[in-house]
C-alpha cells in the first residue's frame, strides 16, 4: 500500500463529515486501493463516531478506531501508525484546515527525507487570515522550540505532516503523549535518528468551530514544551515530582476542555 492517512477526531462531529466529503473522493481518485485513511476517534462525546462509520460503510479506504478514552491527538496519531499499512504514513486534522490537494501534495513531495511537513510561515503559503491572538502565540511557541530544542523548523504545529515507514517505526517506541508538545517530540526524534525534514509550503484556512481558549493554551503550551526538554535533559527527575503533584491537576483542568486544534496532544507516559 502506497499511503496511510491518519485523522485523529476528538469531539469533531461538525468537521470531520466534510473533511472526510473531500478527502475521501480526492484519494480515491488518485490511489486507488493504494491509499487508506484511519479515523481514530478519542475520548468524544459527541456523534464523531458516528459521522466517520457512516462514511466508513461506503468507502472501503476508510477504517474508524474509536478509543473511549480521551488519549489526545499524539495518543490517537500513535494509535493510528501502529495499524497503519502504507509505505508512508501521514496524518492530519479533522477540521479540514489542510484541503486535500495540500496534502497530497506532501506526498508528491518528500522524496528521500524522512518526513516532509507543511509550513505556514513559508512565504509562498497560501493562508486564510488568522486571529493575531493565535498569530502571536504561534510565533511565541515556535520561539520556544527553536530556543530549547534547536530545532531550524517554522512550523513545528501545522497539522499535516508525511512521513516514510521506516522513519516511523524508527521513533514510534521513543514517543511520549506530552500535550501540546507530540509534533515537537515527533519531530525532535526525527532529527535525533538522522532523518531529514523536509519543509515546503502548503494551502491552510483557520476552520470555525475551534475550542482553543487563548490564555489557557499558551500557559499549556510553555509548560509542555519546557516538559518534553526537561524530559530530554540529566533533569528528567523533576518531571516525575511534576507529574505527581502540580501535574495531575493540570491534566485533570486540561480534559475537561480539551480543545480539538492543530496543537491538541495528550498526557505524557514517559
Amino acid at each position: 500500500m502506497r499511503l496511510s492517512i491518519v485523522i485523529p477526531a476528538f469531539n469533531e462531529e461538525r468537521r470531520l463529515g466534510r473533511m472526510l466529503d473531500a478527502y475521501l473522493p480526492w484519494f480515491d481518485r488518485k490511489y486507488g486501493a493504494a491509499a487508506e485513511l484511519l479515523v481514530v476517534v478519542n475520548g468524544s462525546t459527541d456523534a464523531t463516531a458516528s459521522v466517520a462509520r457512516e462514511r466508513e460503510r461506503r468507502w472501503p479506504a476508510l477504517r474508524v478506531i474509536v478509543e473511549p478514552r480521551a488519549i489526545g491527538k499524539g495518543g490517537a496519531i500513535l494509535r493510528g501508525m501502529a495499524l497503519a499499512r502504507g509505505d508512508l504514513i501521514g496524518f492530519v486534522d479533522a477540521d479540514g484546515a489542510t484541503p486535500p490537494e495540500a496534502f497530497d501534495d506532501l506526498v508528491e513531495r518528500i522524496g528521500d527525507a524522512g518526513i516532509v511537513i507543511a509550513n505556514r510561515w513559508d512565504p509562498a503559503s497560501r493562508i486564510a487570515p488568522q486571529p493575531w491572538q493565535r498569530r502571536v502565540a504561534s510565533r511565541i511557541f515556535n520561539a520556544l522550540v527553536r530556543m530549547l530544542f534547536r530545532l531550524p523548523i517554522r512550523d513545528t504545529q501545522c497539522g499535516a505532516k508525511v512521513m516514510r515507514r521506516d522513519a516511523a517505526l524508527a521513533v514510534m517506541p521513543r514517543l511520549g503523549l506530552t500535550r501540546w508538545a507530540f509534533d515537537v517530540d515527533l519531530l525532535y526524534c526525527l532529527r535525533r535518528a538522522g532523518y531529514a525534514i523536509r519543509q515546503v509550503p502548503t494551502v491552510w484556512r483557520d476552520e470555525q468551530g475551534s475550542r482553543l481558549r487563548i490564555a489557557r493554551a499558551s500557559a499549556e503550551m510553555f509548560v509542555a514544551i519546557v516538559r518534553l526538554r526537561l524530559l530530554y535533559s540529566p533533569f528528567r527527575g523533576i518531571v516525575t515530582v511534576y507529574d505527581r503533584t502540580l501535574g495531575r491537576w493540570v491534566h485533570r483542568e486540561a480534559r475537561r476542555g480539551q480543545p480539538a486544534t492543530d496543537q491538541t496532544a495528550g498526557n505524557s507516559r514517559h
